[in-house]
């Protein structure tokens, strides 16, 4: 059965998230390099990394970065110069040796797309692939924001993109339901999100496991510090043994 990453991450998800643009991932950037200066040194992996936004800015700063994303659409859409440092795989199968990044990086919420039990495997794995003292950077929801401020249905107009989403929390997971409608072509699809929602310590607690411990935590992508109120949940991460 397909699932919904392996069919949503397209030119219209591109669209819809236009707003997520290089100027955020430039703030972003500069304060995860600051407070993991080893994002700076040697191969650092840009997990899902899409259309390179990120990894175009950290390329500037380390050579040696690469990313990785599932989406053939969205890796298509990359600058034409990042395209020798991109590989197209599954997170859950990262054709890497292990113990030898010095960082990994996951922005944008792409942790939680899987059932519970893949979701610790993969931070186990994450934590093998790094090097002594090598840095993860985990960019994931506030969750308990989430659930406290839902807002179940909205609209949303993206350039020739019109989304009519349903939001709802089933079980230990925040569903968005999506009926995108092109207003050029009148081209109707539906889409679907979903991610498994994490408390910070459950975070934490994978991470440990994975022979991780935390440096800092951020709840801006400028490096403000975390609050019940806060947008993100930015782990910064270092191995540990």
């Amino acid at each position: 059965m397909t699932e919904w990453f392996e069919t949503w991450f397209d030119e219209d998800y591109a669209r819809l998230y236009a707003h997520r643009d290089a100027e955020e991932a430039r703030v972003a950037l500069g304060r995860a390099m600051r407070v993991a200066p080893e994002l700076t040194q040697g191969p650092v992996l840009d997990l899902a990394c899409g259309a390179g936004r990120h990894l175009e800015i950290l390329r500037r700063a380390n050579p040696l970065a690469f990313g990785m994303d599932l989406s053939r659409p969205l890796l298509q859409m990359a600058p034409g110069g990042l395209r020798p440092w991109l590989l197209r795989g599954d997170m859950r199968q990262i054709p890497v040796k292990d113990g030898t990044l010095h960082g990994i990086c996951l922005w944008f919420t792409p942790f939680g797309y899987f059932s519970d039990e893949e979701n610790r495997a993969l931070m186990m794995r994450l934590g093998a692939l790094l090097e002594n003292n090598g840095v993860l950077v985990m960019d994931y929801l506030n969750a308990d924001l989430v659930a406290r401020t839902l807002v179940p249905e909205e609209t949303v107009e993206r350039g020739v993109i019109r989304a009519q989403s349903r939001r709802s929390l089933e079980g230990d997971r925040l569903v968005k339901r999506m009926v995108l409608t092109r207003t050029d072509t009148g081209e109707v699809r539906d889409v679907l999100e979903s991610v498994r929602l994490y408390h910070p310590t459950d975070l934490q607690e994978m991470a440990v496991r994975a022979g991780l411990r935390l440096r800092r935590v951020m709840g801006t992508y400028a490096g403000e510090a975390f609050t019940d109120d806060s947008p993100r949940w930015i782990g910064v991460f270092e191995k540990a043994w």
